[in-house]
């Protein structure tokens, strides 16, 4: 299979999985496997496709990242998301990350840990779903401090290859009172600034595996990813609320059942 084809389809693995509460780690894993790509060049194409699903989310949102500099809005008594919440969404998973991101590149990504954090996953956006509270914020705007930073403690668990950053947030969302397409929301906001920083720092690590001659595999790619991304991001937030966390769930522990038989 040609590299160009390889890339397409893992393109469109990650434009898929990045947003979805499904683990986009755990199936750009399996795939590469499937498929035999693997190593230092596999390892530098994922963060390349993943700046494409953080342009997605910057395409999507950029009036309200652009709203969220309108510092005269901070603190006041009205109902606003404002650069406070993203901040306590943010902060704990990005000094976690900073943190154990060595430990986590060389202890945390093997097949095994992947399998376990699948099915935790799951089981958390199971409880989730069954034991969430009354609602108590509908949009974005509504969600208080507290809110904020529940879900970024929630969102901590994603540093564990395979848990899914989006599974943490919006379990975390829903916890903490917020309805789906909130949670959702909120957690496709706090995704770009998290995704930012860590794919920075990959890619930096990654700069000395760059070559001129992987551009188009790497482009392809990438606008695969950016494309695919941007539309589920909107199609997912339609139907968050109607079907909710259970159905990701259970797909989760087959995800990981035909992981153990494939890699393990």
């Amino acid at each position: 299979m040609s590299e160009h084809i390889i890339a397409f389809i893992l393109g469109i693995v990650e434009g898929l999985t990045e947003f979805l509460p499904v683990s986009s780690t755990g199936h750009l894993i399996l795939a590469g496997h499937l498929l035999g790509f693997k190593g230092q060049k596999a390892n530098t194409f994922e963060v390349i496709i993943q700046l494409g699903s953080m342009l997605a989310i910057l395409v999507l949102y950029w009036r309200r990242y652009l709203s969220l500099l309108n510092f005269k809005t901070i603190g006041k008594p009205e109902k606003k998301l404002d650069l406070i919440h993203i901040l306590l969404g943010v902060i704990p998973a990005a000094l976690a990350g900073l943190l154990l991101h060595d430990f986590i590149k060389t202890k945390l990504f093997s097949p095994s840990v992947v399998v376990v954090s699948l099915v935790a996953g799951a089981i958390l956006m199971i409880f989730a779903e069954k034991k969430h509270g009354r609602f108590t914020a509908g949009t974005v705007d509504e969600l208080t401090y507290k809110q904020a930073l529940a879900i970024g403690l929630f969102q901590c668990l994603a540093v564990c290859p395979g848990f899914s950053r989006a599974g943490s947030t919006i379990s975390g969302g829903l916890l903490a009172g917020a309805n789906h397409k909130t949670s959702a929301e909120f957690s496709f906001l706090v995704a770009l600034p998290i995704m930012v920083g860590a794919t920075g720092l990959d890619l930096i690590k990654s700069l000395d595996f760059l070559h001129a001659s992987d551009i188009p595999m790497f482009s392809i790619g990438f606008v695969t990813a950016f494309i695919i991304a941007m539309l589920v991001a909107v199609v997912f937030l339609k139907l968050i609320g109607k079907i909710g966390l259970s159905i990701f769930a259970y797909y989760r522990i087959l995800l990981a059942i035909v992981f153990a038989i494939f890699i393990l």
